[in-house]
């Protein structure tokens, strides 16, 4: 695995196919047509909208399929051939999160919360800090020597995931690599994101904001008690420090008792993005530029909280947001360890999606789990800590200070009207569904549906995330839970069920089942309707072209102020993740359907009952595994 001088490993692997391998030869993401996305974003107003106000969209869609829409569409096929080494969504996408103004804390940074280690003893803080930090810099070092294994979708991994298949597909030119995995039902996945991932950040700039990345700089940025420290982790050759040395820089960390800063910088990362610009600014006036760099530069946040973790809901709000003082948002992830080894990463959202930093994440579980880098036996280096670790200080005059005052009341306020709400159901999950041949997410998705008309009696705009990474720089696509498929069983089972026999029910859930997997399957080839529409908007606009009236229709606002918003990620290494609602009125749905049960994460605020939407969940579920069963149900 190449080991350097100290005998430590320094990669993961080295896979015989190079990481970027099929990266040149990745297919891009189709343009959909725009009849395709009319018909689609109409099937997906039925369900929200009545008679009336359906036939108005209806027309107004029409309007814009037929004039300025075909225009704006032949623009976008035309600038879309001009710029075949990306997609049509980067731009525009990029743009959508950088040019935000809101928050990046709550409304775009989620996070995943790591299984803890099998080996108990291996769950203290500073062995797994330790540990995790060398896998996480093992992974780097993989990467970037081109010793990762390329992510790939294999559909038939016995024929694919093969050492027979690699060893043939690695002289396969880059240029045409992509076809010859799909000869064998894989399917190669988009790494572009993955260079972001270290010595990254986001700076926060007026209008807009800028990803940032320094890949010469060598150190570690480590938080603790609102105190910032750097120490170098990597030699002048790139080398890894020896785990004995990180586990004794980290040991010295843990044991400094300097008291928390008065000012604590973090909360500025929390800010409105223009407030944070201008006070930035001033930072850097202020004499903090080289303090401000290595900040920027350092390879990623390890964030050490001194306290233990209480429960789920606990768990959740501190890797969701925090203190606000041990937090630093705007770097592209941050590794976060509590007391008791409970260990999650936060990432900001612009850069990357959930598929890159997943993929970091079951390498550094798998690396720091399987060939951990000390044991709880392991003594630290006797190295001189105090000279190699270094604590940044801040100067700060009057403004930075009450700057900071008002981030801290701001994030204060923001996190304390959030309320976050679990849900564990136990009466099966993923095997009872594919046994009855229904679509787990589609059984999941339909249950809040059921759960919200239950509790609110209406059926609301809902978001699910897919990804499009099958595509060169693709990125997500959305899927459209609500549809008049759920609309028409949820009806039935909240309102009318002495209504229904058993097996009228049964035939609803698997249409339901039957038309979440084509909109699925559709997304996922990017054949969604919401990126074209959104594309074609910013268009519109960066033309400087009025508005089309089929942006201003109130059913188009209404579609996109999404109170469901939902996504799922399942993974052996993570234990949960979770997300802020997107509109105030909202819900941020993260949920996991394991094997025999299924995990439901709420975020909410007040407008909300989040607790009562889980208990709705709860007996939405409920019913459904039961009529699957085919058992009776009451109301």
């Amino acid at each position: 695995r190449g080991y350097s001088s100290a005998g430590a490993a320094e990669y993961l692997h080295r896979s015989i196919v190079p990481t970027m391998h099929y990266q040149k030869s990745l297919p891009r993401l189709p343009v959909p047509k725009l009849e395709d996305t009319i018909k689609r974003y109409l099937n997906a107003q039925k369900p929200l909208l009545n008679d009336d106000q359906f036939r108005k969209t209806e027309e107004l869609a029409h309007q814009f399929e037929k004039g300025v829409g075909r225009e704006l569409h032949e623009q976008l096929v035309a600038q879309d051939s001009q710029n075949k080494h990306t997609s049509y969504i980067t731009g525009p996408w990029s743009d959508m999160y950088l040019k935000a103004r809101e928050s990046v804390v709550l409304n775009f940074n989620p996070f995943m919360s790591f299984t803890p280690d099998p080996k108990s003893e291996y769950n203290d803080q500073l062995i797994r800090a330790t540990n995790m930090t060398v896998s996480a810099i093992r992974f780097m070092k993989t990467f970037r020597a081109g010793y990762l294994e390329p992510e790939v979708f294999h559909l038939n991994p016995e024929k694919s995931d093969t050492q027979l298949f690699k060893n043939i597909i690695r002289f396969v030119p880059s240029s045409v690599s992509w076809f010859g995995a799909y000869m064998v039902n894989a399917y190669p996945l988009d790494m572009s994101q993955y260079f972001r991932l270290f010595n990254s950040t986001r700076l926060p700039k007026p209008d807009r904001d800028e990803l940032y990345t320094d890949e010469k700089a060598k150190h570690l940025l480590v938080l603790r008690n609102g105190n910032f420290y750097i120490f170098d982790v990597l030699d002048r050759d790139g080398n890894m420090l020896k785990p004995s040395e990180i586990q004794a820089h980290l040991k010295y960390i843990l044991s400094d008792n300097s008291p928390a800063p008065a000012f604590p910088l973090g909360y500025l990362s929390s800010e409105n993005r223009d407030t944070w610009a201008l006070l930035r600014k001033n930072l850097l006036d202020n004499g903090n530029e080289e303090a401000l760099q290595k900040v920027d530069s350092a390879l990623f946040c390890l964030s050490l909280d001194d306290f233990p973790i209480k429960d789920f809901v606990h768990l959740s709000h501190t890797m969701l947001h925090g203190d606000g003082a041990n937090r630093w948002y705007d770097k592209s992830f941050t590794l976060i360890i509590a007391k008791d080894g409970t260990a999650a990463v936060n990432f900001e959202h612009s850069w990357g999606d959930g598929v890159a930093v997943l993929r970091f994440q079951n390498e550094i579980f798998k690396d720091s789990t399987k060939a951990p880098a000390i044991s709880p036996h392991s003594q630290p280096a006797s190295v001189d800590s105090s000279r190699a670790v270094r604590k940044l200080d801040f100067k700060l005059n009057d403004a930075l200070k009450a700057g900071i005052t008002k981030a801290k009341e701001k994030f204060d306020a923001a996190v304390g009207s959030l309320s976050l709400n679990l849900i564990q159901f136990n009466e099966g999950g993923k095997e009872l569904l594919k046994q009855k041949k229904v679509s787990p997410d589609a059984v999941a998705q339909l249950a809040f549906q059921m759960a919200f008309l239950r509790q609110y009696n209406q059926t609301v705009a809902t978001y699910e995330s897919c990804s499009t990474a099958a595509f060169k720089h693709g990125r997500t696509e959305t899927v459209r839970p609500a549809s008049i498929h759920t609309k028409k069983c949820s009806e039935a089972f909240v309102r009318e069920v002495s209504k229904h026999s058993t097996e009228e029910l049964q035939n609803l859930i698997a249409e339901c089942s039957k038309y979440h997997g084509r909109l699925t399957k559709e997304a996922a080839m990017g054949q969604g309707f919401d990126r074209h529409l959104f594309v074609l908007r910013h268009l519109a606009l960066s033309k400087g072209i009025a508005l089309p009236d089929f942006y201003q229709d109130q059913a188009y606002a209404r579609i996109n102020h999404n109170i469901i918003s939902t996504s799922t990620l399942v993974s052996p290494s993570v234990q949960l993740g979770g997300f802020g609602p997107v509109v105030p009125d909202g819900f941020g749905v993260g949920y996991q359907v394991h094997d025999d049960w299924i995990g439901c994460n709420v975020s909410s605020y007040p407008a909300r009952n989040g607790k009562e939407y889980l208990q709705c969940i709860h007996k939405s579920l409920e019913d459904i595994f039961n009529v699957l069963k085919g058992k009776k149900i009451g109301s």
